[in-house]
């Protein structure tokens, strides 16, 4: 089987799409699949990392307004368009599939135009521009959450797969867990809080997490918390300057699956890997989704887990030090309700991700005749 994936920007539209390269391999060992992405993307990094070859193109998100700098854009996302086409016309896969940023557009397209399979993966419960603009373009597309199918009214054929993600559900013994704690400057009495904006950490977050230990809010729990790089070094100083226990603070945790299994309490942004993870896995969360993204999409999909009583959403114009404090309490001091929300985090856990959508692969070219 030949395969190009095409994704690009953030590790949540590449990761996916290396997984699916991963599982296509792991079944059909003689595949050849090649990555298109753009030259300023994270996939400069990790395709290479997992051993695929990339090819770039230019790619850009356009905006209504008429500029200068937007018309350069237009310019260059139609010559991307060109570029796509030339790629897919030497390597001459049987299916193009697409796993998220502006990327899609140009290749999508192009596959669409040279009459080539194409496929979609929607991480998001709100689905995205390129995604709604593609979606009678493509033969299949593939959602995350079973609410962004009522919203892909345009597409041929969705079906949901959940997305796949890297951490997954792990049982650790009593010596292991105490270990892990121990090694972190933490013991096994309290509950354990894990605080993660992401691979850059979130400002925001990390403020209230800031006003929240240094008024020792904490004594009724212990928290690990990933800052982010950037904002490492600053608040580790304030925090040892006021000689705060109980708490772990880290530039980003390199050992997130192990941690994740073992806390009681997940506090962070709401991407769809997150959301996924954090359902997978049966925790109850405190979620602040990102504001001023595409169509408000982190606030879907942290919805998609408050509907059923997983989650508590607190807005990023309403998050502070104290209120975060309070919503933490009101779920670690209630064994009851956390447990309650674990659970009902589990109904909307997806397994055999992987294998789903390499079905759905093979299915869209039997259906094509390129089987």
């Amino acid at each position: 089987m030949k395969v190009i994936i095409a994704a690009a920007g953030t590790a949540g539209h590449i990761n996916p799409g290396i997984a699916i390269a991963n599982k296509i391999k792991q079944e059909q060992k003689d595949s050849e699949i090649l990555f298109i992405g753009t030259t300023r993307g994270l996939e400069n990094d990790l395709v290479p990392r997992a051993g695929y070859s990339l090819k770039t193109i230019e790619a850009y998100g356009l905006s209504k307004q008429i500029s200068i700098d937007n018309l350069k854009k237009m310019y260059k996302t139609c010559k991307g368009y060109g570029e796509a086409k030339k790629i897919i016309r030497e390597f001459k896969p049987d299916i193009v599939i697409g796993t998220g940023g502006y990327i899609c557009g140009a290749t999508i397209t192009a596959a669409h135009q040279l009459k080539i399979p194409t496929m979609l993966h929607e991480s998001n419960a709100f689905p995205g521009k390129a995604v709604k603009m593609l979606a009678k373009k493509t033969d299949t597309i593939l959602v995350s959450f079973p609410d962004a199918k009522s919203r892909m009214k345009r597409a041929k054929h969705v079906v949901h797969t959940g997305t796949p993600v890297k951490i997954k559900k792990q049982t650790y013994g009593i010596k292991e867990k105490g270990k892990i704690l121990r090694e972190l400057g933490l013991n096994e009495i309290k509950p354990i809080v894990v605080v993660s904006g992401g691979s850059q950490g979130a400002q925001k977050i990390n403020e209230a997490m800031l006003a929240l230990v240094k008024n020792k809010k904490n004594k009724n729990y212990q928290v690990i918390w990933a800052t982010g790089p950037k904002q490492f070094d600053k608040i580790e100083k304030e925090i040892k300057i006021n000689l705060v226990d109980g708490i772990k603070i880290l530039p980003y945790i390199y050992h997130m699956e192990e941690i994740m299994n073992i806390a009681d309490l997940a506090i962070g942004r709401a991407g769809a890997m997150t959301v996924t993870e954090i359902a997978n896995l049966g925790k109850p969360s405190i979620l602040v989704p990102l504001p001023n993204v595409s169509h408000n999409h982190q606030l879907y999909n942290a919805q998609v887990l408050e509907k059923v009583g997983a989650t508590k959403i607190i807005l990023n114009e309403e998050l502070t030090g104290e209120k975060l404090n309070r919503e933490i309490e009101n779920i670690v001091l209630d064994p009851v309700r956390m447990k309650e929300m674990g659970q009902n985090a589990l109904q909307l856990s997806t397994n055999c991700v992987e294998d789903k959508i390499y079905q759905e692969v093979i299915n869209l070219l039997e259906r094509k005749g390129r089987k």
